[in-house]
């Protein structure tokens, strides 16, 4: 009878070791790591486009957004992410003085893909939701213009807000900033407005 060999479970602690000493990046979640795949062109440039219109509008204000480089821990259930953006307003609360795990994001912004959108609006929003301070979260698909927005109401239900129309904008009502699609989208040209339901 042969076995399985058994997984080594890694604590928060070991995970975070490993990972600030790593040349790429691996989330965490139930004592495990996950390398994180590159991404396309198209997702690059898109959420650098997010990245740079965020971060203007913020310049004079006490708001911070972050790459995804930001590491951001899901406290109540012990799991690492690194959202594609992560924006705050106010006091930031991080991990330990390193500075490089943010712990109360207002905002949390994914780039979709083939790979990742199914577990993106599913389970990861689920996971997202254990995070008290995030009261926006954005979805952006990279094939066609489409950003969901889903905003916590005070009884902890989520409203969603479709934009599909690239003179759109999206208020992101708890950093004060504003993004509209055109902005989303710009230099990628090829992406097609997507397809309307009647």
């Amino acid at each position: 009878m042969s076995t399985q060999p058994q997984r080594a479970f890694l604590a928060p602690e070991e995970y975070l070791k490993i990972e600030r000493q790593a040349e790429f990046k691996s989330e965490y979640f139930n004592g495990e790591m996950f390398a994180m795949a590159g991404v396309r062109r198209a997702h690059d440039l898109i959420a650098m486009n997010v990245y740079r219109v965020l971060g203007n509008q913020v310049l004079e204000r006490d708001c911070h957004v972050y790459s995804s480089d930001m590491r951001v821990k899901i406290k109540k259930i012990d799991k690492y992410t690194y959202p594609d953006v992560a924006a705050t307003c106010g006091k930031e609360v991080f991990e330990d003085d390193q500075g490089d795990t943010l712990l109360n994001p207002s905002v949390i912004i994914e780039i979709l893909s083939d790979s990742s959108k199914a577990y993106d609006r599913g389970k990861k929003f689920q996971h997202y939701q254990f995070i008290d301070s995030m009261v926006e979260y954005i979805m952006i698909a990279q094939d066609t213009i489409r950003v969901d927005q889903y905003v916590r109401q005070k009884d902890k239900t989520w409203l969603h807000y479709g934009h599909q129309n690239p003179d759109d904008i999206v208020k992101l009502e708890s950093i004060g900033c504003e993004l509209a699609l055109k902005d989303i989208y710009i230099k990628l040209p090829n992406i097609p407005a997507e397809k309307q339901e009647k």
